[in-house]
């Protein structure tokens, strides 16, 4: 079996930081013409962004993509609410889980596999401020672990 080639467009970094990352699945994106372009040119960011469920269906808000450079016209707006492509077994999992146990949708990256625009949303809980800092504290740790390894030869 080939392996499936990944190309990495965008990523949310902050929401590693600011949610605890329960369940990840990955969705195709509906987009328009300039908006594939410009994101193989890299035009894209995650900053702010969210997904929800309406009307039994899922999308993504706040994810940029910024405009092509080459479009005479008809170019798309850079955040308008784009919707993701999942199974109907999955959106009703989604479902469950954000109504009942408190979940957010947070996106985490956007990526070409196989020519094809796919996006990976995580089932997420926030982090309070002593889980931030906790988590910032376990890193500083094993960066100093990992630097005396290193020096000692291990």
């Amino acid at each position: 079996m080939a392996k499936s080639h990944r190309k990495l467009v965008a990523d949310n970094r902050k929401a590693r930081h600011n949610y605890f990352i329960e369940d990840k699945m990955e969705a195709g994106l509906v987009l328009k013409g300039t908006e594939v372009k410009a994101l193989r040119e890299g035009r894209a960011h995650l900053k702010d962004a969210h997904a929800r469920i309406k009307n039994g269906e899922v999308f993504v808000y706040q994810m940029h993509i910024g405009p092509y450079t080459h479009a005479y016209f008809d170019n798309h707006e850079a955040q308008r609410p784009r919707k993701l492509l999942l199974h109907n077994h999955e959106i009703k999992q989604l479902i469950g889980k954000v109504n009942e146990q408190g979940f957010s949708l947070i996106p985490l990256d956007i990526y070409f596999r196989d020519g094809k625009a796919k996006i990976t949303l995580a089932l997420a809980k926030g982090k309070r401020k002593y889980d931030k800092r906790e988590s910032i504290r376990q890193r500083d740790e094993q960066r100093i672990e990992q630097r005396s390894r290193k020096e000692h030869g291990f």
